[in-house]
């Protein structure tokens, strides 16, 4: 595990210790369950998927550690019109505050301001944050491997399943995606930079693909930033991509988003 990982979740241990002084997880859980229901985050990615076309995962992301600032002017709710107008399936939006700029309000403004499926993308180390995400709005949450042991991921995707909300749960490398295919969900998110030196390679995806059930979809994660890129993974049957960083950098982020996924050569789901 790296450094800044291990750093992080440090950190989340401690926001959700302060979190659970200020609200019970008995009073959150309420909030959770009285939620209006989940809009359907797999459906609306296989939708796109039947209909031959690539399902974008479109990530609203104010910056990362390794970036730092990544969008200054930084509106949610505009930056979710504009990822709807422009044709993602779902968004993802970065709730952890300290190394990512994130925040809960900008989950809930983004899913405000348009239809589409929303995933909290945090990491997610204890049940009580599993109800703060239904409870703020989220469809589906993410389970990262690298930070979790196998009986906690269980865990945490079966209240997430209990909740209505659907799990992306992402992995690095083989190891990791043995562990991720012990768990119910089908999406596997296959996240192409490496956690420790944070070089990105698309073959991380393609070496993992042939490792991988027919019962299972991939979601490649990190290094879309060309149509070529888009057509490298979709001749390999890879159709559904989570993507912030190249769609954060530009003036109008659904618009790049359209650029980027135009005319791209499909394959079938993997």
């Amino acid at each position: 595990m790296s450094d800044i990982l291990n750093k992080i979740l440090a950190t989340k241990r401690e926001e959700v210790a302060a979190a659970k002084a200020i609200k019970s997880l008995d009073d959150l859980r309420v909030e959770a369950y009285n939620e209006a229901d989940p809009r359907d985050f797999v459906g609306n990615i296989f939708n796109k998927v039947d209909a031959d076309l690539p399902a974008v995962i479109a990530e609203i992301k104010k910056a990362s550690p390794s970036k730092g600032v990544i969008r200054e002017n930084f509106n949610p709710a505009e930056i979710a019109k504009s990822y709807e107008k422009g044709g993602a399936a779902c968004l993802s939006v970065l709730t952890d505050k300290q190394y990512f700029q994130g925040s809960p309000e900008y989950l809930k403004q983004a899913r405000a301001a348009c239809k589409l499926p929303v995933l909290r993308k945090d990491f997610m180390i204890d049940p009580y944050q599993v109800y703060e995400a239904r409870a703020m709005g989220a469809d589906c949450i993410l389970l990262i491997v690298a930070a979790l042991e196998l009986a906690q991921m269980q865990e945490l995707e079966e209240l997430s399943h209990d909740l209505g909300m659907a799990v992306l749960v992402e992995v690095h490398d083989a190891e990791e995606l043995q562990l991720a295919l012990q768990l119910e969900t089908p999406l596997i998110g296959i996240n192409n930079r490496n956690l420790r030196t944070f070089d990105v390679t698309l073959d991380t995806t393609l070496e993992l693909l042939k490792q991988l059930p027919d019962d299972r979809f991939v979601v490649t994660e990190s290094g879309i930033f060309t149509p070529e890129d888009v057509t490298l993974m979709r001749t390999n049957h890879v159709n559904a991509f989570l993507v912030g960083e190249a769609f954060m950098r530009q003036p109008d982020p659904g618009a790049e988003l359209a650029r980027v996924f135009a005319s791209t050569v499909s394959g079938c789901a993997a």
